[in-house]
């Protein structure tokens, strides 16, 4: 059975030179984000922060096997999307869906529970082809502001993906501890599961995944990958090791080696 690496990366939106040494530049940032995904190419990748010139910067660093899905947040499709990243030589898409999370799901560009920017999860249908496996990737960015519309999203997700009945993938920035409330709504009753904490192996410490720029510490690690029980984490790690003399984000991306269970249909 063969390993599937998963990534989640808040690849930080550009916005120029706010910081005194210009790291945050993303003419600066680009070449290193290119660098680190081709080193480590994730069979799928759930991004954050994500404007359309960067996401062809990404598709071009990973190659013309793999494929974005998902738009930008705001009622026209615009602005930042969480798009999810996949190896179409591995996957075959199924269904693919973006809805709001809020009151109103079906409904682009709306807002509830506190959270002053829309937010959204996008959510892929995949058939593994090596497996013949079908399952669900979902990916998100939670609000940075409001602990209730972290809770009220991360509850709308697990039911959401528990009421597909397949195996399920969950990739994001929580923008919150792995023992937050948002946490708790999102791995209640086990049909979730934080991935780092069933890894077989973790192979770095856990560190804060937002990092600033700054030398890696130990501290919250808030951006997730979670998994449902019946898929297996072989092993994960944050990928912390700068990219030539600086970083590509001021998130650190978290990487996982997962195994799927065989023949599953949705």
């Amino acid at each position: 059975m063969s390993l599937l690496h998963v990534m989640t990366f808040n690849v930080r939106r550009p916005l120029g030179c706010l910081l005194g040494r210009c790291v945050d530049r993303w003419s600066v940032r680009k070449p290193r984000l290119e660098t680190l995904l081709r080193a480590e190419r994730p069979a799928i990748l759930g991004a954050q922060e994500v404007l359309p010139d960067q996401g062809r910067v990404m598709l071009a660093a990973l190659g013309a096997d793999y494929r974005l899905i998902g738009r930008g947040r705001s009622r026209s499709g615009t602005g930042e999307a969480c798009p999810i990243i996949f190896d179409e030589r591995r996957f075959e898409l199924r269904e693919s869906d973006q809805w709001a999370l809020s009151d109103t799901p079906d409904r682009p560009g709306s807002r509830s529970w506190g959270n002053p920017f829309p937010r959204i999860a996008v959510s892929a249908l995949l058939r593994d082809r090596e497996s013949s496996t079908t399952f669900q990737v979902v990916n998100t960015h939670l609000d940075p502001l409001s602990a209730r519309s972290r809770a009220r999203s991360a509850a709308m997700i697990r039911e959401r993906t528990s009421s597909a009945g397949v195996p399920t993938i969950v990739t994001g920035d929580a923008n919150d501890g792995p023992d937050s409330r948002a946490a708790n709504e999102l791995y209640e009753a086990g049909a979730l599961r934080d991935a780092w904490r069933v890894a077989h192996l973790r192979e770095t410490p856990e560190l804060a995944t937002y990092a600033g720029y700054r030398a890696p510490r130990p501290g919250r690690r808030i951006d997730w990958i979670a998994v449902s029980p019946d898929i297996t984490v072989e092993r994960i790690g944050i990928v912390f090791r700068p990219v030539g003399d600086g970083w590509a984000s001021d998130h650190l991306p978290v990487a996982a080696r997962v195994t799927l269970p065989e023949r599953t249909h949705a």
